[in-house]
């Protein structure tokens, strides 16, 4: 008598065959598109899934994977070879505050407009120091109920007499940069709970962002660990660059905001972080 309960029937059995020959060519499947790839820049779905022998559905869930891995790019259809991404280029000197708050300034002042529209709706707030958040600042100068705790004398001192409540770190301060760091400054704000902090960055690759001192690094890492939203603000002219101190990575913001669309690296990298990229737009010029 047959066992009804007996899961090996002719069609599991090719079933199961089926899936064990999806699960071999994986391999295979990658190489062969890549490879279509190098020769002719692009790849078709089912092209490639017809050479192959496999659905349509197993290769675009390929497509998907290599997508993620930073091999190409999908479109409708199929894939291309991504875009050669730019060096990474290593800044060693910081410029001045006043030439970085020239440089980049359009950019720099819709990425702080949506920063501000997106902390306003938070009441304790950490503003770390640089040229975008010291202009962020500019915009919560007439924002009621909120606290915003810096280490940035120039921050600070842009929000006096305004509406928030402004707390300053207490510790040595940095010349030019008008930085306040040190173990008590970080002794201080290590004991607080900030519900967003803003964070300014010099440099952003796909392994994460950047800073020029070793003073400020460790105040930012505090705002980072020490805050239930971390938004880092960087304009796009600092796409592929990095200097001095690799402040963290990618995975420990929770969103970006810039000025336009990151190189696709950067993009793919973002993405794998589940990181919130907002694109801040500038106005046309009349």
């Amino acid at each position: 008598m047959p066992d009804d309960l007996d899961p090996q029937t002719p069609e599991t059995l090719d079933a199961g065959r089926a899936e064990d020959r999806q699960r071999i060519l994986l391999p295979t499947r990658h190489a062969r598109i890549l490879d279509q790839l190098a020769a002719t820049g692009a790849v078709s779905v089912a092209a490639i899934a017809s050479e192959l022998g496999v659905s349509d559905m197993t290769i675009r869930r390929d497509l998907v994977e290599l997508e993620r891995e930073g091999r190409l790019v999908r479109v409708h259809g199929g894939a291309v070879a991504p875009e050669a991404p730019p060096p990474v280029v290593m800044d060693s000197d910081e410029p001045s505050f006043e030439a970085r708050l020239r440089r980049g300034a359009d950019g720099k002042g819709a990425i702080a407009a949506l920063a501000a529209s997106v902390i306003a709706g938070h009441r304790t707030v950490a503003v770390d120091v640089g040229t975008t958040t010291y202009l962020t600042a500019g915009h919560l100068r007439e924002t009621p109920h909120i606290k915003v705790f810096t280490n940035s004398l120039r921050v600070a001192s842009l929000l006096d007499g305004g509406l928030p409540e402004v707390y300053v770190a207490g510790g040595r301060v940095r010349a030019d940069e008008m930085s306040v760091w040190g173990p008590t400054a970080i002794a201080q704000f290590e004991k607080l709970w900030f519900d967003v902090a803003v964070i300014g960055a010099s440099g952003l690759t796909a392994e994460g962002f950047y800073d020029y001192s070793f003073e400020d690094a460790d105040l930012k890492r505090v705002y980072l660990r020490r805050a239930g939203v971390k938004v880092l603000l960087c304009d796009s002219a600092k796409f592929q660059r990095m200097s001095l101190v690799q402040v963290g990575a990618l995975a420990d913001i929770n969103m970006l905001i810039t000025d336009a669309e990151p190189p696709a690296r950067i993009a793919t990298a973002l993405a794998a972080a589940r990181v919130d990229v907002r694109i801040a737009r500038t106005s046309p010029s009349a």
